[in-house]
């Protein structure tokens, strides 16, 4: 089985700037994270792009959705910014992609930031989502799935939870 893995940036892959505070864009860790997790999976890596999610257009949208349709993989992961996650997720599932499992994932803290990242646990339960869920779309977080939509962020406690 093949996953095919697209990097859209987020939380996820920043860097902390020490002298100015801010976080900023390097690039994506997620070779050195599938390294460090022992990952034994054939993933094929791709860098998309790397934006901030509240940044995210329905044009960085479109190339999402054009690099699943193309991808011959039938499962897909895609990491995201968890901000618009449910937005990308809706558009997805509004561009009818037949036949492939599409799971994305982000993380509320940057893997850089070490072990108080939640980026290694969202990668890995998004990992074993991916393989086993029929076709669709997809949320992982927390080490839950949701259906795309049935799901949202709750900006209060910063956890994903079902609508209904």
């Amino acid at each position: 089985m093949n996953i095919q893995v697209f990097v859209t940036g987020g939380t996820f892959d920043k860097e902390y700037n020490f002298v100015t505070g801010e976080l900023y864009f390097k690039d994506t860790h997620l070779s050195e994270m599938f390294e460090r997790g022992r990952c034994r999976l054939n993933i094929d890596l791709k860098t998309l792009m790397m934006i901030d999610s509240l940044e995210m257009t329905d044009d960085d949208r479109l190339i999402i959705s054009h690099n699943c349709k193309k991808s011959d993989a039938d499962r897909i992961l895609v990491t995201h910014g968890t901000d618009t996650i449910v937005s990308t997720a809706k558009y997805l599932a509004a561009q009818a992609i037949e036949d492939k499992t599409i799971v994305l994932t982000g993380a509320l803290i940057p893997y850089a930031f070490g072990m108080s990242s939640d980026g290694f646990f969202n990668l890995g339960s998004a990992l074993a989502f991916v393989q086993v869920l029929p076709p669709g779309v997809y949320i992982v977080m927390n080490g839950r799935y949701f259906i795309w939509d049935n799901v949202r962020k709750n900006r209060e406690t910063g956890y994903f939870e079902n609508i209904r």
